[in-house]
C-alpha cells in the first residue's frame, strides 16, 4: 500500500504548525470555507513533482510574507519501504527536496509517491482552453512516467528560445538547428507518453464496473499537427520556420495537442454535457488513472479530492467512496461538514479544521 503515515506542516499557508498521523484509510477533512482544508491537500500534493495542486510559487506558500519560508515533512509508506521525505523553501527560493536525508530532485519524488488530484478549478476542464486539458493530461502521464516532467521542461525551454529567435526575425538556420533537435527529441517523448496514457486509461475504464460514466478520449491536433516521431517533428519544425516567424511562435508540436472527451454512453462531447455529468466524467478518469496505476506499481496512488461532493448527488457520492475504499487508496478529501462523508462511516479517518486569528487548527473528529 502507498500512503502518508505522518504529515507535518511548518509555516505553510495558514498552518503555523500542524502534525497529522494517518493509518492508510481515506482521510475526510471538514470545516468552514477558508479554514485551511485545501492547504493540507496542497501540502500532500508537494510530495510529487511540480508546483502542487494550486500551481503556486514557493513564495506564495509561505504563511506570512515577511517569513518567506516553510517546510513539509512526511513519512511515506510504499510497498516494502518507508521513506522520510522533506520539502521546503527558504526566502522564496525554489523548493528543495530530501529523501531519507539525501538531497533529491522533484522527479525522484514521482518514483516514490504517485499522487493524483481533483480540485474545483478542474470542473471547467472540458470548456476551458486546451492548455488546461494538456496540463491535466500531462499530470496523468507523469503518474505513469515520472520522467515525463523532464521532457516537458526541456521542450518548453527550447521552444521559448526558438520563439525568441522568431520574434527577433532571425533567419540564420544555424541558430535554429540545435533548438529544433531538442524540441523534436523531447516532443516525441511527450507525444508518446500521452498516447500510451490515453490507451491505459481506456483499458482501465473498459475493465471496471463503476457507477461513473466512461469518457472516450482522443488526442486532437491543431493546424500543423503533431508528427508521429522525432525525425518527422524535426523536419516539420524546419519547414515551418517562415510560418512560425510570421506568427511569432511555433505552430507545430505537442504544445498544439488537445484532449477531446466524449460521454461514451450518450455519444455527447464532454464540453456539451451538464455540469454534473462533466464532474462525473472527471471522477471517472481519476479513478481509471488510479486503477491503472495500482495494476502497474502494485499499489493505488494517493488521491486528493478537494470539495469532491460538489456537483455529485448522494448516490454518486456514496459510489465514489465505495470505489475509493475498494481500491484501497488513501484519499484525502475535503468538505464543509461531516454529513458529506456519512457514507464512509468507520472506513475513514476524520479531521476537523478550524481557523482562529488567521491560523488554522487541525484536530481529530
Amino acid at each position: 500500500m502507498l500512503f502518508l503515515s505522518r504529515l507535518s506542516l511548518s509555516h505553510f499557508r495558514s498552518h503555523r504548525r500542524a502534525r497529522i498521523e494517518a493509518d492508510g484509510r481515506p482521510v475526510a477533512i471538514w470545516g468552514p470555507n477558508g479554514a485551511g482544508k485545501t492547504n493540507i491537500l496542497e501540502a500532500v500534493s508537494l510530495f510529487s513533482p511540480g508546483r502542487g495542486l494550486r500551481r503556486a510559487s514557493a513564495e506564495e506558500m509561505s504563511r506570512r510574507p515577511e517569513t518567506l519560508g516553510w517546510k513539509l515533512s512526511a513519512e511515506v509508506v510504499t510497498p516494502g519501504h518507508v521513506h522520510e521525505v522533506e520539502t521546503w523553501s527558504e526566502g522564496g527560493a525554489a523548493r528543495q527536496v530530501t529523501i531519507d536525508g539525501k538531497q533529491a530532485s522533484q522527479v525522484a519524488l514521482g518514483r516514490i509517491a504517485r499522487v493524483l488530484w481533483l480540485v474545483p478549478a478542474m470542473d471547467r476542464l472540458w470548456i476551458e482552453a486546451a492548455e488546461g486539458r494538456r496540463r491535466f493530461l500531462d499530470r496523468m502521464v507523469m503518474s505513469f512516467l515520472p520522467d515525463h516532467a523532464d521532457a516537458v521542461l526541456a521542450y518548453d525551454k527550447a521552444m521559448r528560445e526558438r520563439n525568441r529567435l522568431l520574434k527577433e526575425q532571425v533567419r540564420d538556420a544555424h541558430w535554429y538547428g540545435a533548438l529544433e533537435r531538442q524540441m523534436a527529441e523531447a516532443g516525441a517523448r511527450i507525444h508518446a507518453g500521452r498516447v500510451a496514457t490515453v490507451v491505459r486509461l481506456a483499458e482501465a475504464q473498459a475493465g471496471a464496473g463503476t457507477a461513473f460514466p466512461v469518457a472516450d478520449l482522443e488526442l486532437q491536433q491543431s493546424e500543423g499537427g503533431m508528427p508521429g516521431d522525432e525525425d518527422a517533428l524535426r523536419e516539420a519544425l524546419a519547414e515551418s520556420r517562415l510560418r512560425d516567424m510570421a506568427a511569432g511562435r511555433a505552430l507545430v508540436g505537442p504544445h498544439r495537442t488537445d484532449l477531446y472527451g466524449v460521454y461514451a454512453a450518450k455519444g455527447v462531447p464532454a464540453r456539451d454535457c451538464s455540469t454534473g455529468e462533466q464532474k462525473a466524467l472527471l471522477v471517472s478518469l481519476i479513478l481509471a488513472n488510479a486503477r491503472a496505476l495500482a495494476e502497474e506499481i502494485g499499489a493505488p496512488p494517493i488521491l486528493l479530492l478537494d470539495e469532491v461532493a460538489a456537483h455529485l448527488d448522494a448516490g454518486r457520492r456514496a459510489a465514489l467512496y465505495d470505489e475509493v475504499c475498494a481500491l484501497g487508496a488513501q484519499a484525502w478529501m475535503t468538505g464543509t461538514g461531516p454529513e458529506l462523508f456519512a457514507e464512509l462511516g468507520a472506513r475513514a479517518q476524520c479531521l476537523e479544521v478550524t481557523e482562529t486569528g488567521g491560523e488554522s487548527q487541525v484536530r481529530a473528529a
